[in-house]
């Protein structure tokens, strides 16, 4: 009886809003659940990065990752059986490499599609409006990610712990994570910062701004970013602003797909009045772990503190000395 009088009162409010609502809320329903609306009232009903809500009936058993980062939240969640296919840059951890590939800033949709995802897991960077049209047209759901801080990584992985009922497994990952960047936060609380810039490319001179994770991570590491005032997430700055600035530290990013060679690196030599080329404090951190806002982000930021205080964290790992 409590189900039916529930359901006459959203039958009722459904025909006042019109029933061309009504009848898209039954079809959106059948689709993603193949049980009536009602179970729609449920915990099983999620909003992305996106602003979009999605209704999961069950926690899927096929699921694509379009990003590195959201591959090594699911590896981490123990969902190896679930990811039936990633990107071609997902190469961690080893497992990943076996999977099937369906691109990366380009997806191949027919490739996709033919793995018969249960749900599709993507960046917002790089989500195709064609992709997402023939996503919706197959009745595949789709739930974008897209972390704007730090704090926002944790969450994410709440998320895709409920999603795929491994809530356990999320709280024992997330505890992890916070634990290790509170504890660099403590260390790092009592010291002078220092300046650091951080060199995505030298010519031009392209660094990192507010709205970049790394930004973040390096005053959570306790630096100074200089490039602190610019206006962009990777700003372009003059050698004339750096040489006011006098950064202490130089932090160059080196991996697979993003990386400053040391040959550019030596290039800075010429610069002796900078404090970071007098006391030869150059650095090497790996751009993988910090371009990828995933549960290794803390050693990303692991990396950056050893660079920027290695006097505390000190095991001189990723120091160049040129």
């Amino acid at each position: 009886m409590w189900l039916v009088a529930v359901l006459s009162i959203v039958l009722s409010q459904m025909g006042e809003s019109g029933q061309g609502d009504y009848g898209e809320m039954k079809r959106r329903q059948g689709i993603l659940t193949g049980m009536p609306f009602m179970a729609h009232v449920s915990s099983r009903s999620f909003v992305d990065d996106a602003g979009h809500r999605i209704y999961l009936a069950k926690a899927p058993t096929r699921v694509v990752s379009l990003a590195p980062s959201i591959t090594e939240m699911l590896f981490a969640l123990g969902l190896d059986e679930q990811i039936v296919g990633v990107t071609e840059f997902c190469d961690y951890p080893a497992a990943a490499q076996s999977k099937p590939k369906v691109g990366y800033t380009n997806p191949s949709i027919e490739v996709l599609v033919a793995l018969r995802p249960e749900l599709v897991l993507a960046p917002k960077d790089f989500l195709r409006p064609d992709l997402q049209s023939k996503l919706e047209q197959l009745k595949i759901p789709l739930f974008v990610l897209d972390a704007q801080s730090v704090e926002d990584i944790p969450l994410q992985i709440h998320t895709l712990g409920t999603m795929f009922e491994q809530t356990s497994a999320a709280n024992e990952v997330t505890q992890v994570m916070r634990q290790r960047i509170a504890e660099i936060r403590r260390k790092v609380e009592p010291l002078s910062a220092k300046r650091v810039l951080y060199v995505l490319n030298s010519q031009p001179l392209i660094s990192v701004g507010p709205g970049s994770f790394i930004h973040q991570l390096i005053g959570l590491a306790g630096g100074t970013n200089i490039a602190a005032q610019a206006g962009v997430a990777y700003p372009r700055l003059s050698m004339e602003a750096v040489l006011a600035e006098d950064p202490e530290v130089l932090i160059f990013p080196v991996g697979d797909v993003e990386t400053v060679p040391r040959s550019e690196q030596k290039q800075w030599l010429r610069w002796e009045s900078l404090s970071a080329v007098k006391r030869q404090r150059f650095h090497e951190v790996s751009s993988n772990l910090l371009n990828r806002p995933g549960p290794r982000i803390v050693e990303g930021l692991a990396q950056l503190a050893n660079a920027i205080h290695p006097e505390v964290f000190g095991s001189g790992k990723g120091t160049f000395h040129p």
